[in-house]
């Protein structure tokens, strides 16, 4: 019997990534199963991506999304279930690279071409496949699951009259049942219970959608409040709203850039959801898109404000999320990153093994400085002792910041941590001739900059190999540097 096209890639992929893992196995399966249809869908109507993504050393799940921060929450949302979502988001970028060799080897070349036309061999299991819900997330980054299905042409005939007369009888019913699936397509969108409301016409030229973030201290008095609207008079209408509720005389801050939807959806229970606020200690509360994410230090409390709102509203997804905990997260990274490390083998080291194993840590620079944090530096020696012992391993070292402050002055920041680790590296005894400083500042986002875990995402330090002649990414034997591919 043989076996289906996306099965044989799901059972390949999971297998790979699943590897050694013993936390959340369920979950992270289920979301693998889920993610590459809808990866395979996206790369088959857009087939630019496939020689973009394999020209990465680590290709991520912000670029499957296009940087749509958004919708990749929203799909996270969907597949996480008891995981968290930076978890889940990190089991699926590793499933990225896998996908991509598997389809490689079906296709019997690495040629964007063959893959190309490998998926659209494919169409229907890919399509098959699919979550319900997959449809309209699709449809956000611009993929319709109703083109590319596989079409059979007929082979050439010397009979060119009944060939055309074949033609001429088959169109009228080929279109009849292409509108019929439009309308059936149209008609569940409609009728579907789960369906958001249609998006103004005001917001069609809107690059973001409008959003709404606001926090309670210690005795459930206003701490901090911003509005994110295209719509002067709503903000100030909502201004007026809030202090009038929390008895603050401040409100909140306002962004009323053009690129703003200037509506919320579910727009008129705003004032209804803040009062719910009111008096609950240290919550955190932000409306974007059709989701409302609430957090908490107290997950009871969390859950009761969820409980409360979620009658108010039609259109939204009510989500409750822990607060990130940054020292877990900073452990967890190095610890991961030292048993990677401790996995190579000296006499078989790899550049794309190096950095691999170094992107795995967290480098939680304090603010404002390029001091690298003491927990780190074991991490780094374990990589300067190998890096010592092959000079062919040559890495770029790549620093990052969020949004905060002055653009200019944080791309001197960025450069000065990256130029830090490299520093760090030599005087442990690393050639100079083997590395290289960028510093990108906040040009290069992974996650939303309006919160606080979103801005420790983007603060960081990024390793990918060294090849000064081409940019190729390329693995490394003890022959030296050879081009992958």
């Amino acid at each position: 019997m043989n076996v289906d096209f996306m099965d044989l890639l799901k059972q390949n992929v999971s297998a790979i990534v699943l590897e050694g893992d013993t936390q959340h196995l369920l979950e992270k399966n289920q979301a693998i199963q889920s993610f590459l249809p809808i990866l395979l869908s996206i790369l088959k109507s857009k087939s630019e991506l496939i020689p973009a993504f394999q020209q990465q050393l680590n290709p991520r799940l912000n670029d499957v999304f296009a940087s749509n921060v958004s919708l990749k929450q929203q799909f996270l949302e969907h597949v996480r279930g008891a995981a968290s979502a930076d978890e889940i988001e990190s089991t699926l970028s590793r499933s990225i690279t896998p996908a991509l060799a598997f389809l490689a080897t079906e296709a019997g070349s690495s040629e964007p071409e063959a893959i190309s036309h490998l998926l659209q061999v494919n169409t229907d299991s890919i399509s098959r496949a699919l979550p319900e819900w997959a449809t309209a997330l699709l449809a956000g980054l611009g993929v319709s699951t109703l083109q590319g299905q596989a079409t059979h042409i007929a082979p050439t005939s010397v009979h060119a009259t009944k060939v055309e007369e074949k033609r001429s009888f088959l169109l009228p019913i080929l279109a009849l049942i292409i509108f019929a699936a439009l309308f059936a397509f149209i008609f569940k969108a409609c009728t579907d219970k789960a369906t958001t409301e249609t998006a103004p016409a005001s917001n069609v030229n809107a690059s973001q959608p409008a959003k709404f973030q606001i926090s309670t201290g210690a005795t459930g008095d206003l701490v901090t409040c911003q509005i994110f609207s295209a719509n002067a008079a709503y903000v100030e209408i909502l201004q007026k709203e809030v202090k009038q509720i929390f008895n603050n005389s401040i409100g909140c801050g306002a962004d009323m850039q053009s690129i703003y939807h200037t509506e919320f959806i579910d727009q008129d229970a705003i004032p209804s959801v803040i009062s719910v606020l009111k008096g609950v200690p240290n919550v955190n509360l932000t409306w974007f898109g059709n989701q409302l994410s609430i957090q908490s230090q107290d997950p009871a409390n969390a859950l009761k404000v969820a409980d409360q709102i979620k009658p108010l509203l039609r259109n939204m997804t009510v989500v409750t999320q822990q607060p990130l905990d940054v020292n877990r997260a900073v452990d967890t990274s190095i610890s991961d990153a030292e048993r990677a490390l401790a996995e190579i083998n000296p006499e078989q080291v790899r550049a794309l093994d190096v950095a691999t194993a170094l992107n795995l840590q967290i480098i939680n620079f304090d603010t404002a400085s390029s001091a690298i944090p003491d927990v780190n530096k074991s991490v780094l020696d374990q990589a300067a002792a190998l890096m010592q012992k092959t000079p062919q391993v040559k890495l770029t070292v790549i620093g990052h910041t969020d949004a905060t402050g002055d653009a200019a002055v944080n791309k001197t920041l960025s450069q000065n941590r990256a130029q830090a680790v490299v520093d760090y590296l030599i005087f442990k005894g690393v050639d100079p001739a083997q590395l290289r400083a960028i510093g990108y500042g906040q040009e290069k986002p992974i996650a939303d900059n309006q919160t606080d875990e979103g801005k420790f995402k983007n603060r960081r330090i990024e390793f990918e190999v060294l090849n000064t002649d081409s940019g190729v990414v390329r693995e490394v034997d003890d022959r030296g540097i050879e081009k992958v591919n």
